[in-house]
Protein backbone atom coordinates (compact mmCIF):
# COMPACT_ATOMS: atom_id res chain seq x y z
CA UNK A 1 0.00 0.00 0.00
CA UNK A 2 1.46 2.97 -1.03
CA UNK A 3 -0.87 6.33 1.10
CA UNK A 4 1.42 9.85 0.93
CA UNK A 5 1.07 11.67 3.93
CA UNK A 6 -0.15 14.37 1.15
CA UNK A 7 -3.02 12.32 0.56
CA UNK A 8 -3.79 11.87 4.16
CA UNK A 9 -3.57 15.50 4.91
CA UNK A 10 -5.57 16.62 1.92
CA UNK A 11 -8.06 14.37 3.24
CA UNK A 12 -8.30 15.05 6.35
CA UNK A 13 -8.92 19.22 4.93
CA UNK A 14 -11.75 18.25 2.99
CA UNK A 15 -13.26 16.23 5.64
CA UNK A 16 -13.03 19.33 7.81
CA UNK A 17 -14.34 21.53 5.37
CA UNK A 18 -16.77 19.38 3.48
CA UNK A 19 -15.83 21.27 0.08
CA UNK A 20 -12.34 20.28 -2.46
CA UNK A 21 -12.21 24.02 -3.16
CA UNK A 22 -11.60 25.47 1.25
CA UNK A 23 -9.45 22.28 1.35
CA UNK A 24 -6.97 23.56 -1.71
CA UNK A 25 -7.20 26.80 -0.22
CA UNK A 26 -5.94 25.07 3.29
CA UNK A 27 -3.58 22.67 1.70
CA UNK A 28 -2.17 25.15 -1.56
CA UNK A 29 -3.63 23.01 -4.43
CA UNK A 30 -6.41 23.79 -6.71
CA UNK A 31 -9.91 22.05 -6.57
CA UNK A 32 -8.72 19.03 -9.29
CA UNK A 33 -5.49 18.65 -7.64
CA UNK A 34 -7.45 18.15 -4.55
CA UNK A 35 -9.90 15.86 -6.05
CA UNK A 36 -7.03 13.70 -7.68
CA UNK A 37 -5.14 12.81 -4.46
CA UNK A 38 -8.92 11.68 -2.78
CA UNK A 39 -9.08 9.40 -5.43
CA UNK A 40 -5.68 8.36 -4.95
CA UNK A 41 -6.05 7.73 -2.07
CA UNK A 42 -9.48 5.82 -2.37
CA UNK A 43 -8.00 3.30 -4.66
CA UNK A 44 -5.23 2.60 -2.35
CA UNK A 45 -7.32 1.78 0.18
CA UNK A 46 -9.86 0.28 -2.11
CA UNK A 47 -12.50 2.17 -0.13
CA UNK A 48 -14.69 5.11 -0.99
CA UNK A 49 -14.22 7.27 1.28
CA UNK A 50 -16.60 10.44 -0.47
CA UNK A 51 -20.22 10.99 -1.61
CA UNK A 52 -19.27 13.85 -4.04
CA UNK A 53 -22.37 15.81 -5.37
CA UNK A 54 -22.76 19.41 -7.50
CA UNK A 55 -24.23 20.59 -4.39
CA UNK A 56 -21.95 19.15 -1.64
CA UNK A 57 -19.09 16.74 -0.21
CA UNK A 58 -20.53 14.09 2.41
CA UNK A 59 -18.22 11.66 4.20
CA UNK A 60 -19.26 8.06 3.80
CA UNK A 61 -18.65 5.28 6.82
CA UNK A 62 -15.47 4.71 6.23
CA UNK A 63 -14.57 8.17 5.35
CA UNK A 64 -15.90 8.78 8.96
CA UNK A 65 -13.70 6.03 10.54
CA UNK A 66 -10.67 7.31 8.81
CA UNK A 67 -11.13 11.08 9.77
CA UNK A 68 -11.99 10.59 13.77
CA UNK A 69 -8.58 8.57 13.86
CA UNK A 70 -6.70 10.78 11.23
CA UNK A 71 -6.64 13.92 13.20
CA UNK A 72 -4.98 12.03 16.29
CA UNK A 73 -2.19 10.47 14.03
CA UNK A 74 -1.48 13.17 11.73
CA UNK A 75 -0.94 15.32 15.45
CA UNK A 76 1.43 12.76 17.08
CA UNK A 77 3.01 12.60 13.84
CA UNK A 78 3.69 16.17 14.18
CA UNK A 79 4.59 16.42 17.85
CA UNK A 80 7.75 13.56 16.51
CA UNK A 81 8.65 15.50 13.56
CA UNK A 82 9.39 18.79 15.71
CA UNK A 83 11.15 16.82 18.69
CA UNK A 84 13.53 14.99 15.62
CA UNK A 85 13.86 18.89 14.48
CA UNK A 86 15.25 19.68 18.00
CA UNK A 87 11.87 21.81 17.93
CA UNK A 88 10.14 20.27 20.99
CA UNK A 89 12.02 22.43 23.47
CA UNK A 90 9.54 25.51 22.45
CA UNK A 91 6.72 23.54 23.99
CA UNK A 92 4.32 24.30 21.14
CA UNK A 93 1.41 21.93 20.50
CA UNK A 94 -1.73 20.12 21.89
CA UNK A 95 -1.88 17.80 24.67
CA UNK A 96 -5.23 15.52 25.24
CA UNK A 97 -5.88 15.07 28.72
CA UNK A 98 -9.36 13.08 30.09
CA UNK A 99 -10.64 13.49 33.47
CA UNK A 100 -13.64 12.63 35.20
CA UNK A 101 -15.95 15.22 36.37
CA UNK A 102 -15.18 16.43 39.40
CA UNK A 103 -11.23 16.66 38.95
CA UNK A 104 -12.59 18.26 35.16
CA UNK A 105 -14.78 20.79 37.18
CA UNK A 106 -12.02 21.58 40.77
CA UNK A 107 -8.64 20.60 39.63
CA UNK A 108 -8.09 20.99 35.94
CA UNK A 109 -9.39 24.63 35.20
CA UNK A 110 -6.12 25.80 37.45
CA UNK A 111 -3.76 23.75 35.85
CA UNK A 112 -5.10 25.06 32.07
CA UNK A 113 -4.54 28.38 33.83
CA UNK A 114 -1.14 27.54 34.86
CA UNK A 115 0.16 25.94 31.43
CA UNK A 116 -1.27 29.27 29.99
CA UNK A 117 1.19 31.67 32.05
CA UNK A 118 4.04 29.08 32.14
CA UNK A 119 3.86 27.70 28.75
CA UNK A 120 1.90 30.13 26.34
CA UNK A 121 2.52 27.57 23.23
CA UNK A 122 1.10 24.62 24.72
CA UNK A 123 -2.74 23.94 24.84
CA UNK A 124 -4.09 21.35 27.36
CA UNK A 125 -7.28 19.73 25.21
CA UNK A 126 -9.55 18.71 28.26
CA UNK A 127 -12.12 15.46 27.66
CA UNK A 128 -14.67 15.86 30.22
CA UNK A 129 -16.24 12.14 30.46
CA UNK A 130 -17.12 9.57 33.27
CA UNK A 131 -14.33 7.61 34.77
CA UNK A 132 -14.76 4.63 33.02
CA UNK A 133 -14.65 6.75 29.57
CA UNK A 134 -11.77 8.40 30.29
CA UNK A 135 -9.72 5.37 31.47
CA UNK A 136 -10.75 3.93 27.84
CA UNK A 137 -9.89 7.14 26.35
CA UNK A 138 -5.96 5.93 27.62
CA UNK A 139 -6.26 2.64 26.79
CA UNK A 140 -7.31 3.62 23.17
CA UNK A 141 -4.79 6.39 22.71
CA UNK A 142 -7.58 8.69 22.33
CA UNK A 143 -5.57 10.94 24.81
CA UNK A 144 -2.33 11.57 26.29
CA UNK A 145 -2.94 10.73 29.83
CA UNK A 146 -6.09 10.76 32.32
CA UNK A 147 -6.16 12.28 35.67
CA UNK A 148 -8.64 10.06 37.50
CA UNK A 149 -10.12 8.39 40.47
CA UNK A 150 -7.57 5.46 41.34
CA UNK A 151 -8.87 2.26 39.15
CA UNK A 152 -7.18 0.09 40.97
CA UNK A 153 -4.85 -2.60 39.21
CA UNK A 154 -4.11 -2.51 35.98
CA UNK A 155 -1.24 -3.83 33.93
CA UNK A 156 -2.22 -1.72 30.66
CA UNK A 157 -1.92 1.32 32.72
CA UNK A 158 0.86 3.33 34.34
CA UNK A 159 -0.36 5.27 37.18
CA UNK A 160 1.32 8.01 39.69
CA UNK A 161 -0.86 9.09 42.65
CA UNK A 162 -0.79 12.78 42.57
CA UNK A 163 -3.19 13.90 45.33
CA UNK A 164 -5.43 12.08 48.00
CA UNK A 165 -8.63 13.73 50.08
CA UNK A 166 -11.27 12.63 52.17
CA UNK A 167 -14.50 12.04 51.82
CA UNK A 168 -17.40 13.78 53.85
CA UNK A 169 -20.78 14.22 54.82
CA UNK A 170 -23.09 16.47 53.27
CA UNK A 171 -26.78 17.68 54.13
CA UNK A 172 -29.53 20.39 55.05
CA UNK A 173 -28.77 22.30 57.83
CA UNK A 174 -31.66 21.22 59.97
CA UNK A 175 -30.69 17.57 59.83
CA UNK A 176 -29.72 16.20 63.11
CA UNK A 177 -26.44 15.29 62.02
CA UNK A 178 -25.81 18.71 61.01
CA UNK A 179 -25.46 20.34 64.75
CA UNK A 180 -21.93 17.51 64.97
CA UNK A 181 -18.17 19.25 64.36
CA UNK A 182 -18.09 15.63 62.70
CA UNK A 183 -20.24 12.84 61.37
CA UNK A 184 -19.07 9.01 61.87
CA UNK A 185 -19.78 6.60 59.13
CA UNK A 186 -21.92 4.28 61.63
CA UNK A 187 -24.37 7.18 62.09
CA UNK A 188 -25.04 7.02 58.86
CA UNK A 189 -27.51 4.02 59.72
CA UNK A 190 -31.10 3.96 58.62
CA UNK A 191 -30.35 7.78 56.42
CA UNK A 192 -31.60 8.03 53.26
CA UNK A 193 -28.88 8.69 50.84
CA UNK A 194 -28.24 10.65 47.77
CA UNK A 195 -24.96 9.35 45.86
CA UNK A 196 -23.53 9.54 42.63
CA UNK A 197 -24.33 6.34 40.41
CA UNK A 198 -21.51 3.85 39.70
CA UNK A 199 -20.28 5.29 36.46
CA UNK A 200 -18.18 7.78 39.03
CA UNK A 201 -15.13 6.27 39.94
CA UNK A 202 -15.84 7.01 43.75
CA UNK A 203 -19.27 5.24 44.34
CA UNK A 204 -17.14 1.88 44.17
CA UNK A 205 -14.99 3.96 47.15
CA UNK A 206 -17.91 5.21 49.30
CA UNK A 207 -19.74 1.48 48.93
CA UNK A 208 -16.61 -0.19 50.32
CA UNK A 209 -16.12 2.05 52.78
CA UNK A 210 -19.88 1.72 54.61
CA UNK A 211 -19.58 -1.91 54.24
CA UNK A 212 -16.12 -1.83 56.04
CA UNK A 213 -17.93 0.68 58.43
CA UNK A 214 -21.11 -2.41 59.14
CA UNK A 215 -23.66 0.04 57.85
CA UNK A 216 -25.80 0.05 54.83
CA UNK A 217 -27.90 3.06 54.45
CA UNK A 218 -30.98 2.73 52.01
CA UNK A 219 -29.89 4.51 48.58
CA UNK A 220 -33.07 6.94 48.11
CA UNK A 221 -31.08 8.22 44.26
CA UNK A 222 -28.34 7.88 42.10
CA UNK A 223 -27.30 10.48 39.94
CA UNK A 224 -24.39 11.75 37.35
CA UNK A 225 -23.56 14.42 38.46
CA UNK A 226 -22.86 16.16 42.12
CA UNK A 227 -24.76 18.97 41.33
CA UNK A 228 -27.68 17.47 41.34
CA UNK A 229 -26.97 15.52 44.77
CA UNK A 230 -26.58 18.85 45.91
CA UNK A 231 -29.82 20.25 44.93
CA UNK A 232 -31.41 16.98 45.88
CA UNK A 233 -30.75 17.52 49.40
CA UNK A 234 -32.00 20.90 49.16
CA UNK A 235 -35.22 19.49 48.49
CA UNK A 236 -35.16 17.35 51.63
CA UNK A 237 -34.83 13.99 49.43
CA UNK A 238 -31.84 13.02 52.19
CA UNK A 239 -27.69 13.29 52.98
CA UNK A 240 -25.12 12.48 50.79
CA UNK A 241 -21.65 11.26 51.08
CA UNK A 242 -18.99 13.29 48.53
CA UNK A 243 -15.26 13.66 47.74
CA UNK A 244 -13.81 16.87 49.12
CA UNK A 245 -12.89 17.99 45.60
CA UNK A 246 -16.43 17.89 44.61
CA UNK A 247 -17.69 20.79 46.58
CA UNK A 248 -17.31 23.76 45.05
CA UNK A 249 -14.74 27.01 45.71
CA UNK A 250 -17.68 29.24 46.84
CA UNK A 251 -19.34 26.86 49.44
CA UNK A 252 -22.94 25.26 49.47
CA UNK A 253 -24.93 28.23 50.79
CA UNK A 254 -28.12 26.41 52.08
CA UNK A 255 -25.98 22.79 52.93
CA UNK A 256 -23.65 21.81 55.70
CA UNK A 257 -20.27 19.81 55.30
CA UNK A 258 -18.93 17.69 58.04
CA UNK A 259 -15.65 15.35 58.15
CA UNK A 260 -16.48 11.91 58.13
CA UNK A 261 -14.60 9.54 60.72
CA UNK A 262 -12.81 7.55 60.43
CA UNK A 263 -10.57 9.60 57.74
CA UNK A 264 -11.04 7.89 54.34
CA UNK A 265 -9.26 9.02 51.15
CA UNK A 266 -9.67 8.51 47.71
CA UNK A 267 -6.88 8.84 45.55
CA UNK A 268 -5.89 10.76 42.06
CA UNK A 269 -3.76 9.34 40.05
CA UNK A 270 -2.15 10.75 36.72
CA UNK A 271 -2.40 7.75 34.04
CA UNK A 272 -0.99 6.76 31.06
CA UNK A 273 -0.77 3.15 28.33
CA UNK A 274 1.59 0.98 30.08
CA UNK A 275 5.21 0.57 28.03
CA UNK A 276 4.49 3.78 26.29
CA UNK A 277 6.61 6.61 26.87
CA UNK A 278 4.88 10.52 26.63
CA UNK A 279 5.93 12.93 23.76
CA UNK A 280 8.22 15.94 25.47
CA UNK A 281 5.08 17.73 25.55
CA UNK A 282 2.82 15.69 27.34
CA UNK A 283 5.72 14.95 29.71
CA UNK A 284 5.13 19.06 30.36
CA UNK A 285 1.56 18.93 31.23
CA UNK A 286 1.69 15.17 33.15
CA UNK A 287 4.47 17.32 35.65
CA UNK A 288 2.54 20.37 35.87
CA UNK A 289 -0.75 18.70 36.54
CA UNK A 290 1.04 16.84 39.15
CA UNK A 291 2.45 19.66 40.70
CA UNK A 292 -0.76 21.78 40.67
CA UNK A 293 -2.06 18.96 42.86
CA UNK A 294 0.74 18.81 45.42
CA UNK A 295 0.11 22.63 45.95
CA UNK A 296 -3.76 21.27 46.41
CA UNK A 297 -2.54 18.68 48.88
Amino acid sequence: MNISLRQLRVFQAVAAHGSFTRAGAQVGLSQPAVSRCVTELEQQLGLKLLDRTTREVLLTAAGRNLATRLERVLDDLDAVLLDVRGLATQRQGRVRIASSPTLSANLLPECIARCQREHPGLALVLLDRMQHDALASVLAGEVDFGVVIDPGPNSALHAEPILSEPFCFVAPPTHRLARKRSVRWTELAGEPLVLLDHASGSRRLIDDALREQGVAPPLAQEVGHVTTIFRMLDAGLGVSVVPTLALPPAGLPGLVVRPLLPRIDRDIVLVRRARRVLSPLAEVAWALVARVAAERA
